[in-house]
């Protein structure tokens, strides 16, 4: 098990391993062989002699195949099968008389070898127990000379076995043995049981009918759907109207087994949709009946529909599974028929399994996300029992929406919450005003629900705010400490959070004044240096600015930006004069009196250590602007600590009022 089972090249790295399949059953007599195993495409249901025919003479099972040439699907894997079989009726001595032959792939492909020159027909060798007597009946197959295939694990080979045969049976059943493995090793021996999945409760169609071999258009009404709990399908809702099995030219088609959702999505290929079985084999699997894509709920039939029909009729007046065994002439009107049923049924999983869905996705999705108790801390008043509902609600929205995949994702799970608890109070404040504008006056209790809500709101909003900035905060503060950390990732980091140079600041909107106004100074600029200069403006992220400009407080902030440790220099000071003359010139210009409306002041703001390093003229214009209050300079220790202090006092505050408010509730009983 695991092995490849022949050399990838050279022969002389072969392993010689053997598969030897045993079977305790009747076996066969030489005669037997000759006239029927021996012979290609031999029909033995036309056969009565022996008990041959639809049934096996021991058990009456319904016999699989029809057109002869199964016998030769182990050549597609090894050079050459040795068969042992006994058979007949035993001896005086209570023996069976027993036929042993090798079949050889490159013989049986040869024009000369081992052939009948006046008959024309392939002679297999026989082996030494040819015409002798065994103990006991049955058939032993022995497969050599492999090609390089590999054989799976133990668990995944019995998985294989069941999922092909459909076991258990009451007298027939699958052992496995790894003889490379020790006979006291736990997987030495390895019983092959009952294809099992798990399936999601309520989900289940069970299609039961009378036993019988012989099936009529009068049986139909005994076939029919059930659910899981034994209860007859609604079969004359408009949405069903589903019968195990299916009317054609008067002649019902009886079907049987289960379909039902998975608890989980396909883990393997074995378990992907529905397994059709005839006569105890399985003859096709599907997972939408050939259903184009595109349909209502696909996802989740493609993921989670599982089953396992039975059709015997795909094997009895005609065989209407192809020649490789592995799936169902659908081209064929019966078959169509087939199909038509399939999708219908598709349908009505579908239907029946989407509450059940939903309610396991919700579930896993409170599990995930923690949903009840994070509520119950941010609303721990009973008063807030409306909030918590709303919010629970909200969750329950969204946790029905999710696949089974996206919910098991915290990165999915997380955000939802936190919009279900951000969202919640104004929900309550939208209800309690829409209850104050039914009525005639409005009672003063309703005026107290309102501003409580109101209340409540605010501090959810900005509490969530605050959370949220001193994260921000919080990444500043890696930067400063990485000695790595580039000028442009700080200045990225301001594009998004302007607050963190002012608290009063907010990222600005799109403006065509102040877009227009940026093109016409970086045009002055060039055509006085001749030099190219850019602007930042908190909206371009694909330039280096050479600082930022922004638009705050119906001004004009030049923002520069240095990392820690870094001093401003007389280049970069120089630059800055220069650009704040341009600025103050062409706002004073008469024929620039829009902009100067629109944008009334101007002011500089430095973000760095030290300006201990200017010198001459550029010191000089350092003081003068710094005395005129026309710049601001902030080193990093006070930058940090004036945005982090704002912050953490203002969370600080919104979890002291809802203290208050959950206090004063309480006092009020």
């Amino acid at each position: 098990m695991g092995k490849y089972l022949g050399p990838k090249t050279d022969k002389s790295d072969d392993p010689k391993y053997e598969i030897k399949v045993i079977d305790n059953g009747i076996g066969m007599t030489p005669d037997e062989v000759n006239d029927y195993y021996l012979i290609v495409g031999a029909e033995r249901r036309e056969d009565k002699r022996r008990n041959r025919g639809e049934k096996s003479p021991k058990f009456g099972r319904s016999v699989m195949g029809r057109k002869g040439v199964g016998k030769l699907a182990p050549f597609g894997i090894c050079e050459e099968i040795e068969i042992m079989t006994s058979g007949g009726q035993p001896n005086e001595d209570n023996k069976y008389f027993t036929a042993h032959l090798i079949l050889n792939r490159k013989d049986i492909l040869s024009n000369d070898q081992n052939q009948d020159k006046q008959n024309n027909y392939y002679q297999p060798k026989t082996g030494p127990c040819d015409s002798t007597w065994r103990d006991e009946s049955g058939t032993i197959i022995i497969l050599r000379k492999f090609a390089y295939r590999k054989v799976p694990d133990s668990p995944l080979f019995s998985r294989q076995l069941s999922q092909r045969f459909g076991l258990p049976s009451k007298n027939w059943g699958i052992k496995v043995r790894d003889t490379n493995k020790d006979i006291n090793e736990p997987d030495y021996e390895q019983f092959v049981d009952q294809f099992d999945i798990e399936t999601l409760d309520n989900t289940k169609l069970i299609f039961e009918g009378p036993p019988g071999p012989n099936f009529s258009g009068s049986d139909r009404s005994k076939f029919k759907a059930y659910d899981q709990d034994g209860q007859a399908y609604d079969q004359n809702s408009s949405e069903s109207n589903l019968t195990a099995g299916f009317t054609h030219d008067d002649k019902f088609f009886p079907i049987t087994g289960w379909v039902a959702y998975s608890k989980k999505p396909y883990k393997d290929e074995l378990m992907a949709g529905i397994r059709i079985y005839c006569r105890g084999k399985i003859a096709s699997q599907t997972t939408v009946f050939n259903r184009k894509a595109g349909f209502h709920g696909e996802h989740g039939i493609r993921s989670y529909l599982v089953g396992e029909l039975h059709a015997d009729w795909l094997d009895e007046e005609e065989d209407f599974i192809l020649t490789d065994r592995r799936d169902i002439l659908w081209s064929h009107d019966i078959c169509q028929e087939f199909e038509k049923w399939g999708q219908k049924l598709i349908d009505v999983i579908g239907y029946i399994s989407r509450n059940p869905q939903k309610k396991k996705t919700f579930e896993r999705f409170l599990e995930v996300g923690n949903v009840e108790e994070r509520l119950q801390k941010e609303f721990p008043s009973p008063k807030y029992e409306d909030i918590r509902k709303t919010a629970f609600d909200l969750a329950k929205q969204f946790g029905q929406s999710l696949n089974q995949d996206e919910v098991e994702d915290r990165s999915v799970v997380d955000p939802l919450v936190d919009i279900c608890v951000d969202v919640a109070p104004h929900i309550k404040l939208s209800k309690t005003l829409r209850k104050a504008a039914n009525k005639e006056q409005t009672p003063i209790t309703i005026l107290g629900e309102i501003l409580q809500a109101a209340r409540l709101a605010e501090l959810s909003s900005f509490g969530r705010i605050a959370t949220d900035r001193v994260s921000v905060i919080e990444r500043v503060q890696e930067l400063k400490n990485n000695p790595l950390t580039a000028e442009i990732e700080l200045q990225k980091l301001i594009q998004n959070a302007p607050w963190l140079i002012n608290p009063q600041w907010a990222p600005i909107t799109a403006n065509q004044s102040f877009s227009t106004l940026k093109r016409e100074l970086e045009g002055v600029y060039k055509k006085i240096y001749g030099e190219n200069f850019s602007l930042g403006d908190f909206l371009e992220t694909n330039r280096r600015p050479d600082f930022i400009l922004s638009s705050q407080d119906n001004g004009l902030q030049i923002i520069e930006i240095k990392r820690p440790g870094r001093g401003l220099t007389n280049e970069e000071m120089e630059r800055i004069v220069e650009y704040y003359d341009i600025l103050a010139d062409f706002l004073e210009d008469p024929a620039n009196q829009e902009f100067r409306e629109a944008f009334r002041r101007h002011h500089i703001t430095l973000v760095c250590d030290s300006a201990d390093k200017l010198s001459g003229s550029q010191k000089v214009s350092y003081n003068t602007y710094r005395n005129n209050n026309q710049l601001t300079h902030i080193n990093w220790s006070t930058f940090l600590r004036r945005t982090e202090m704002m912050h953490q006092d203002f969370l600080e505050e919104s979890k002291r009022q809802k203290q208050i408010l959950l206090d004063r509730q309480r006092q009020a009983g």
